[in-house]
């Protein structure tokens, strides 16, 4: 009898001590998938790069949008009721705004513009909503003009929202709202978050895919 009380004790004990390794292993997977979502909430910023020529002529139409001092970097607290705000001015634009290229729409081949005639290309949705935005409250700072790389491999122009929970993507061609990692796109330079005039180099931004077990 004492014999089995003394076995059944050695039995917990070694189960406890099973019970403690795996939980520590699962703490230490927890951590490091954390650690990775943490990685792909956010675009990995490189060096400046040459500002678009597009921004640099819609500079020279609205001298007032530009004209700003560099400002401290800003995220937004993505709260539910700013969630729904940012959704209610993307869906509004995309929208309201049709599809035309700057070629049919200006006889030239690239301008940004506000498309106050209800129409517009890529870049002139993003302006559009970025103004939206800035003008109900939204810090400067937190939005900012992206070039992408869409599904085909052709240049597109994004709104990137930078915010406490990672950064999203306002697109014209997507009503819905999603983090940079799951457009699917190729992101190579946006406005720098401290200098509307500054843009810098995102490289082969491309999110890196965390499968369960290969790490």
């Amino acid at each position: 009898m004492f014999g089995n009380v003394k076995l059944a004790k050695s039995k917990g004990l070694v189960a406890t001590a099973f019970a403690v390794a795996i939980g520590g292993i699962c703490l230490a997977q927890s951590a490091q998938a954390e650690q990775i979502i943490g990685r792909q909430a956010y675009v990995s910023v490189g060096e400046n790069t040459r500002v678009p020529i597009g921004w640099k002529q819609f500079c020279q139409d609205h001298p007032d949008e530009c004209n700003v001092s560099p400002a401290q970097a800003v995220d937004v607290q993505l709260t539910k009721s700013a969630y729904k705000e940012m959704e209610r001015i993307n869906r509004y634009v995309n929208d309201n705004v049709k599809p035309l290229t700057d070629l049919d729409h200006f006889g030239v081949v690239e301008k940004w513009s506000y498309p106050t005639d209800g129409y517009g290309d890529c870049e002139d949705y993003v302006l559009e909503k970025r103004r939206r935005l800035i003008e109900a409250g939204w810090p400067r700072a937190a939005l900012l003009i992206t070039v992408v790389r869409d599904k085909k491999g052709d240049g597109h122009a994004v709104l990137t929202v930078r915010t406490d929970k990672g950064e999203y993507v306002l697109d014209n061609q997507e009503d819905e709202i999603l983090p940079w990692s799951e457009t699917g796109y190729r992101f190579v330079k946006r406005q720098s978050q401290t200098d509307v005039n500054v843009w810098v180099s995102l490289g082969d931004n491309r999110p890196t895919k965390y499968v369960a077990g290969t790490r």
